[in-house]
Order: structure tokens, then sequence, then C-alpha cells
């Protein structure tokens, strides 16, 4: 068999096996493996190590697509000089996803523009760094996702849905009261995820107080005690970053301001 005929043959073996990055990379793989002398095993890792790595490529893009963050951040993109009421170290921590094994869950509790959304992405992103299966979701959505599952008779396969990801981010809690329904739709995901998966929950309202995002005291406790028995707690006080950089923007103004006038 002729070099021609062999590279081609080899050509359709790579997209019969759909190795498509192989398959694309393997006339420069040829000529490097030529140039170097190197034998076919190094070059047979050289030409697999291309398609694993565009493998993994695709997987992260497929984590990210899914995940739905709102947002890039990271944790590393955190002020903790800004919030000294979070324990950065404990962080730190949470940043291992030492959490994940034993389905810890994580309250972010605090008013509006503390930060504890950004920690719930920064986390949700080093989930998906990982490789683990993430999403991220307000609870308005989700309550609203759960409503249209039940009038379409999709219940069950939701259910399923917000049980696989390995994290679960679910942003807002206690924004917006919960009537019946959407407690129980709320509590259901919370029961489905229970001593399996995690979930990363961000509510405005402390624990003693989640009486009233709900209608019915007792789902409250009985979803509390589900997400509380395994589980960090942060309490996070202090300004909000958003009325910090409001008045930064304000102070830089009127500075510019009164050197226009002085001038």
């Amino acid at each position: 068999m002729s070099e021609a005929s062999t590279y081609q043959q080899l050509r359709s073996h790579l997209a019969t096996l759909r190795l498509s990055a192989a398959a694309e990379a393997l006339p420069q793989v040829l000529e490097d493996a030529k140039a170097m002398k190197l034998g076919p095993t190094a070059l047979l890792e050289r030409l697999l190590a291309i398609e694993v790595s565009a493998t993994e490529q695709r997987r992260r893009a497929s984590l990210e697509r899914f995940a739905s963050l709102p947002a890039p951040w990271r944790l590393e993109d955190f002020d903790f000089s800004a919030q000294p009421s979070v324990d950065e170290s404990l962080v730190n921590e949470l940043g291992t996803l030492s959490f994940l094994d034993d389905a810890t869950n994580v309250l972010l509790i605090g008013p509006p523009g503390v930060g504890k959304t950004m920690l719930a992405i920064g986390l949700a992103r080093a989930s998906i760094d990982a490789g683990y299966r993430t999403y991220y979701t307000t609870a308005a959505d989700l309550v609203a996702r759960c409503h249209r599952a039940a009038i379409e008779g999709r219940w069950a396969t939701t259910m399923r849905f917000f049980a696989g990801p390995r994290l679960l981010v679910i942003d807002e809690v206690g924004y917006l009261p919960l009537q019946s329904e959407a407690a129980a739709a709320l509590f259901q995901v919370i029961t489905q995820r229970y001593l399996k998966s995690s979930t990363v929950l961000t509510t405005n309202l402390g624990i003693a107080s989640w009486g009233k995002i709900f209608d019915d005291p007792m789902v409250a406790a009985a979803m509390l005690d589900r997400l509380l028995h395994r589980s960090v707690v942060f309490n996070i006080d202090g300004e909000s970053y958003r009325m910090r950089s409001h008045r930064a923007r304000s102070e830089a103004l009127r500075k510019g301001v009164i050197v226009g006038t002085e001038n």
C-alpha cells in the first residue's frame, strides 16, 4: 500500500471514529513527526492528545451553555476587603469544591448588593471548571418553570431536571413572596436534591424570617430542615457594592465639576 493511500485510509478511520480534531491535525502531526524523528508511539500520543484537548473544550463549552450563568464572575473577583463579614478562608475552602462530596449546601444571606450572587456564581464557575454539571436559576424562574410543567404534564421530568446537576444555584429566594403552589415547587426541588447533590441558595431574609416567604410555615420549616442539615451559612452584612460604586461616581463627578469651576 502506498504512503498516499495509507494516509487517506488513516484519515478515513479518524473520520469514521469521529475524531475530527485529530483528522484535521493529521498533516501537521505527520510533518512534525518526520522533522523530529518521532516513533509511532510518540506520534500516536501527540495525535490523541489533540483529540482529547478538543473533546475537553467541547465538554466545557457544553457545561457553560447548560449552566446559564448570568455573569462571568469568579471567586477571585470578590472584594473581601469591602465585605469583612465574609470569611475569606471559608470561601477559599468552598472553592476546592470538597463540599460537593457530601452534598453540603451553601446559604448566602444578606441584604441586596452585598455580593451574594457574585459568590454563588463564583462557586458555580469553579464547579464548571472542575467538570461538574452545574445550573443557575432564580427562584422566580424556577417556580415559573415548575408551574408550566404542572400545566403541561411534565412535572416528573422537570423534577428530574433540577435533581440532575451536581451543583444547583437558586438565586433571589425571598425577594418575592411565594404562594402555596410556588412554595411547594421549591420544596420539591430541595427534597429531590436532599443528601444527593449540593444547592447554593441566596436570600435577602434571615432564617428566622423565612415564614414571610411562604404561606405555610410548615413548608418553610421542612425546607430549612433539609437545607440546614448539611450546610455552610454566610450571614453577610455591610454596604451594597452598587451603592458604593454610585457614591464613588458621584464623588468623582463632583470633583470634576469643582476642578472645572476653578479653571
